[in-house]
């Protein structure tokens, strides 16, 4: 269940307040006259199912609340409530399959904006990638996986296509572009420096690496899998199940390939600093591929199951 909090002008309450209750899935509405002091108006609270949470938040906007008022949303983590278990039981589909379009578009706003903290996560993970890629050492290929943030503006790229946004695409974009430009310069400085102390030698990149040399040979499974890895990271951002985000930021090879990259630069290796760059760019594009394809899909179930729903109330006596 979703708790919407809404602060309306004393003259859209009425309408809000239908809206609210011809809404099928809705529970628990109350109204506070004159609660709000800025901006001035009505509070009116109220609990709606996950799966009828898009349709009432996309009426509310047509109503124009979010304008002259608010509309704040929050996850219940526990109701217990018959009313509740009544409208979860009469919204179409399940809660896990709902995609709350505005929420995916914040979310991937803030994770999609260019950052310090954001920099320094992706540097780090870069860093940590490079340590990886000279000891052969997986574990810091999958620790370096896992702290990297680039999936945030992947997803804000595949949101900003398919809801037609171009500045999100545009902050997107930058943030993954800058993002990996910034890491991988200040990881060249890096390995130089660890060069320079001897722990890093041209002779320990150019050895048997058994553990990572996939990092520098992309093929068609290294496409195949970021596809899946980007259907997967795009549906546990949309049914909030962010668990499985770190799954898929240690299934695909991005931050290693970058780390890769700029290590084999620095030992004039041109073979693979080329076919580093190549896996990168593989999975990015898979990624995006996935992620776009993924929410045009959900995109097109719930605007279908939106249509039958409306076609059942419109025929009912």
């Amino acid at each position: 269940m979703l708790h919407l909090r809404l602060i309306t002008p004393s003259d859209k309450t009425d309408d809000v307040v239908r809206l609210i209750e011809k809404t099928v899935g809705t529970a628990h509405v109350a109204v506070v006259p004159g609660a709000a002091r800025n901006p001035v108006g009505d509070l009116v609270l109220c609990d709606v199912a996950r799966e009828a949470g898009d349709e009432l938040l996309t009426s509310l906007q047509q109503l124009g609340i979010e304008e002259c008022g608010s509309i704040a949303v929050e996850n219940i983590d526990l109701s217990l409530s018959k009313r509740a278990d009544k409208a979860e039981a009469e919204a179409p589909g399940e809660s896990a399959d709902a995609v709350l379009w505005e929420h995916l578009a914040d979310a991937t706003h803030e994770e999609s904006t260019l950052s310090v903290t954001y920099l320094a996560f992706i540097t780090l993970a870069t860093m940590i990638a490079a340590c990886g890629v000279v000891l052969d050492n997986a574990i810091l290929i999958v620790g370096a996986m896992a702290v990297g943030p680039e999936f945030g503006p992947l997803a804000g790229i595949c949101t900003a296509i398919v809801q037609r946004a171009p500045r999100l695409a545009l902050r997107s974009l930058i943030a993954l572009l800058v993002g990996f430009a910034v890491a991988m310069a200040v990881t060249l400085g890096f390995s130089y420096f660890m060069d320079a102390v001897g722990l890093f030698t041209e002779a320990k990149l150019e050895a048997e690496r058994p553990n990572t040399g996939f990092i520098y040979a992309p093929d068609w499974f290294s496409f195949v899998v970021a596809v899946l890895a980007g259907a997967a990271g795009t549906l546990s951002l949309t049914s909030a199940k962010s668990g499985a985000l770190v799954g898929v930021a240690i299934s695909v090879t991005t931050v290693p390939a970058a780390a890769n990259a700029a290590v084999a630069l620095i030992y004039d290796d041109a073979r693979q600093t080329w076919l580093s760059t190549g896996q990168l760019l593989l999975n990015l594009l898979g990624i995006i591929l996935a992620g776009t394809l993924t929410l045009l899909a959900q995109k097109w179930f719930w605007d279908r199951q939106r249509q039958r729903r409306h076609a059942l109330r419109d025929s009912a006596p």
